[in-house]
């Protein structure tokens, strides 16, 4: 079984306003290596890049693995960036904790057709775990943990955009992170509150089925 999500945003932005944003919105990862990148016969951008970002694990899933288990997850992005047609496509997963939880991440960047100005951004997102006995509970973590992050993405981006366009942002970065950190709070904490019980009763399962 696999966890699915399906989202929508906007930006009031330009589509070359916002891939402009994005390269410099990476640039918040801790390492960031190109691995591959092409310009196809049709003009077509294609990159592949190994990015480094911290993810510190759920308390209660810390004590399935070893203390010295390391926090950061590499990801590999794909990006296929489409000028003429003002479309951009990346697509994300992790190569490490994979049998704790992979997430893998689509998102598609367009021009918004009601108005040429802004951009939408498509998201979809599938979160799977092999853990025996906790993937549910893992999964319902990566998916709350998947939303809190594609709120706090949109808040870095407005950040980015405003100083773009030369604005004085209303907020720091560390403040915008904060603000979409508190407003997905409530469905991020009703979630990890169901990751734990379920990790709970798959526990107790599991040392009933040790004295059987």
């Amino acid at each position: 079984v696999v966890k699915y999500f399906l989202g929508q945003s906007v930006l009031r932005s330009s589509w070359d306003q916002v891939f402009a944003a994005f390269w410099q919105r990476a640039n918040m990862s801790l390492t960031e290596d190109i691995l591959h990148r092409e310009v196809t016969p049709d003009q077509k951008l294609l990159s592949r890049r190994l990015l480094t970002k911290t993810n510190r694990m759920p308390h209660w899933a810390e004590r399935l693995f070893p203390a010295n288990v390391a926090h950061s997850v590499y990801i590999l992005e794909d990006s296929i960036v489409d000028p003429q047609n003002q479309t951009m496509t990346t697509f994300t997963w992790n190569i490490n904790h994979a049998r704790l939880m992979v997430v893998e991440e689509r998102c598609v960047y367009c021009v918004n057709s009601d108005n040429s100005g802004w951009t939408k951004i498509h998201h979809e997102a599938w979160v799977s775990s092999s853990l025996f006995g906790v993937s549910r509970a893992v999964q319902e973590f990566g998916l709350a943990r998947f939303k809190n992050n594609v709120t706090k993405t949109m808040k870095g981006f407005e950040y980015i955009l405003a100083k773009l366009q030369g604005e004085a942002p209303s907020k720091t970065l560390a403040e915008t992170a904060k603000e979409a950190k508190e407003k997905a709070k409530e469905t991020a904490l009703a979630a990890t509150e169901k990751a734990k019980d379920l990790a709970s009763k798959a526990a107790t399962k599991q040392q009933q089925l040790q004295f059987v």
